[in-house]
Order: C-alpha cells, then sequence, then structure tokens
C-alpha cells in the first residue's frame, strides 16, 4: 500500500515538472526589452552673433574754421575767433560677434541729425595816416549732419553681479553733410570827403583850377563819422567724406543671458567737413568755401545687444515608433 502512494507521488511530480518546464525555459530565454531611445541633443543655432541698436546725444568741442574772404587780406594775428558746433542726437544699429567671453566686436552705422554751425570772426583793419582805425565782424551760421559707419572691437573686464565694464576702439568713415550755410560781413571805416567849402589855390596862377582836401568828415559834435559796409555769402550745399575714429567706455547689464542692455561713453572724431563755393550779393562773384576740421564729439548712449546664438529646444521624438511585431515563443530543440 505504502508503496503505491510513493508511486502516485513520483508520478505527480514528474507530470508537474513536464508542464513547467517549458514556461521557465522560455522565460529564460526572453531577451530584456531594448534601453529608450536617447534624447536628442539641444542644438545650438547663431553662435556668438548678436544685433545692437544704440541710441544717445551729442556735445561737440570747438572746432576750427577755415575761411576765405576775398576782401579781408588781414593777417591772423589781427583776428580772433568765436567758432562752435551745437549739440545734437544720434541713433544707429549694428551687428557684431562675441568671440569669447572677454573679446567681441561689432559694425555700426549711425546718421547723427542736424544741428547747428555757429562761426564768428572779428578782425583790425588798417589804421590810416588820421591815425583812424577800421574794424570788421563776419559771423556764419549752417546745419550740420552726418552718416558713420564703424568697426568697433571691445574687451570685457569681468561680469560681477550682471554687470560688465567694457572698454573698446573703433575706426570708420563718416559723410559729413552741410547745409544752409551763409554769412553776414560788416566792415567799419572812418568816412572821408572832399571839403568843397574850402578850396585850394596854388601853383602860382590864378587861372588854374581849384582843389579840394580830402579829409575825414565830422558831424556837429566833432566827432569822426564812421561807414558801415556789409556783405552777405551763400554757400552750397556739400558732403565731405572723412576719416572717423572712436574711443569706448561703458557698461553692460545682462537682463537675460540673450538680452543685455548699455549705458555708454564715447570720443568720436569725425574728421572734417566743407561747404560749397560762396556766392557775394555784393560783388556778385564765387568765392571759396569754408571747411571746418577737426569735429570732435562726446556722446553719452543707451544701447542693446541680442544674442542671437545658445540653446534652443530639441527636436521632437516621433508620435509612433515603427511597428515591431511581438517576438513569438523560443522553441529551443535539443
Amino acid at each position: 500500500m505504502a508503496r503505491s502512494k510513493l508511486v502516485a507521488l513520483v508520478r505527480t511530480l514528474t507530470l508537474a515538472a513536464s508542464v513547467g518546464a517549458p514556461s521557465l525555459a522560455a522565460a529564460a530565454d526572453l531577451l530584456p526589452p531594448p534601453p529608450p531611445p536617447p534624447y536628442a541633443p539641444p542644438i545650438e543655432v547663431g553662435g556668438g552673433w548678436y544685433l545692437r541698436g544704440d541710441v544717445g546725444a551729442s556735445v561737440y568741442d570747438r572746432a576750427k574754421y577755415s575761411t576765405s574772404y576775398d576782401y579781408n587780406p588781414y593777417p591772423d594775428a589781427n583776428r580772433s575767433y568765436g567758432n562752435e558746433v551745437g549739440g545734437g542726437g544720434f541713433a544707429g544699429a549694428g551687428v557684431g560677434y562675441q568671440f569669447t567671453p572677454f573679446l567681441r566686436a561689432d559694425v555700426t552705422g549711425e546718421y547723427r541729425y542736424s544741428t547747428g554751425l555757429r562761426g564768428s570772426e572779428y578782425y583790425k583793419g588798417y589804421t590810416d595816416e588820421n591815425g583812424l582805425g577800421s574794424y570788421g565782424i563776419n559771423k556764419s551760421s549752417g546745419h550740420f549732419d552726418s552718416a558713420v559707419v564703424l568697426a568697433n572691437a571691445y574687451f570685457d573686464l569681468g561680469t560681477w553681479y550682471g554687470i560688465t565694464p567694457f572698454v573698446g576702439a573703433g575706426a570708420g568713415y563718416a559723410f559729413n553733410h552741410v547745409s544752409g550755410y551763409g554769412s553776414n560781413g560788416q566792415y567799419t571805416s572812418a568816412s572821408y570827403a572832399y571839403d568843397y567849402g574850402n578850396p585850394q589855390y596854388g601853383g602860382g596862377c590864378p587861372c588854374a583850377p581849384p582843389t579840394y582836401n580830402y579829409a575825414p568828415v565830422y558831424d556837429a559834435n566833432g566827432n569822426v563819422v564812421y561807414n558801415n559796409q556789409a556783405n552777405t555769402k551763400s554757400y552750397k550745399d556739400k558732403t565731405t567724406g572723412s576719416f572717423a575714429w572712436a574711443l569706448h567706455a561703458g557698461l553692460a547689464y545682462n537682463v537675460t543671458d540673450a538680452f543685455k542692455v548699455e549705458l555708454a561713453y564715447r570720443y568720436l572724431n569725425l574728421g572734417h567737413a566743407s561747404t560749397g563755393a560762396s556766392f557775394s550779393t555784393c560783388c556778385g562773384e564765387a568765392g571759396a568755401g569754408v571747411k571746418v576740421k577737426d569735429i570732435e564729439a562726446h556722446d553719452v548712449k543707451i544701447g542693446v545687444r541680442y544674442m542671437l546664438g545658445g540653446l534652443v529646444a530639441a527636436p521632437l521624438p516621433p508620435l509612433m515608433n515603427d511597428y515591431q511585431p511581438a517576438p513569438g515563443p523560443l522553441v529551443r530543440k535539443y
């Protein structure tokens, strides 16, 4: 009886093993699931390229005026000048590249809107044999504007709390335009006339015609009467090209990684400008123009920079992977 129970137990275990063995073998032979596809790396576009824009105000140093007055042959020692260029403003834009965290460069173009040119010349004329002197004054005015292209390089000195101080220099070309320029001159000298009330007879001949003394004219109070001669000139408009250069210093603030605001000072040398030929209403003849030399501006400007480079969103993964049928059960052959 016991032997029959043992045989039955062995048969039961053998049957259970034969049923579960294929399942265990199949589970052991299945490959692990593949890893998920890697995420696409972010794409960097633009590199270190940036766009910039600037607006500002300017104060000009006193410029040197070179003029030619055909009727004024007096030496420079007898002259004094009072010339100036009025203040103005400007706006510009440009494109640049950030090479390293410390070095960048850009090319800018700007328009400097019309400001006033004013010149004056005071001079001392001749003194005649009677000790009476003469003097004159010429006053001129016009408008000045300019278009400037500069290539600039900057050195960023480091960043603290989002603020980056920088220095820089630039060189380029200025197209300086002078328009509406004119001058008014006045020359004052003693009035002379012949004294016809006192004829002079000479030569010992009573038949000789009389002569008259040419002398200063006096008023009723015994003062010399002075004569004023006026002359007005107008000048043709002209655009003159000139080498320009600049020095920069300022602070940049990082609003974001891509957007920066600048506050800066700039010294800008615009070179020279000239008018066209002059036309005198007094003599009716054309004359030389006026040349304005050493036009120097001190600019305060606010600028913005927008970095075109930086990290952008990676492309989205496909909505559905390619269909792959589920693997069938592995059949092990013995």
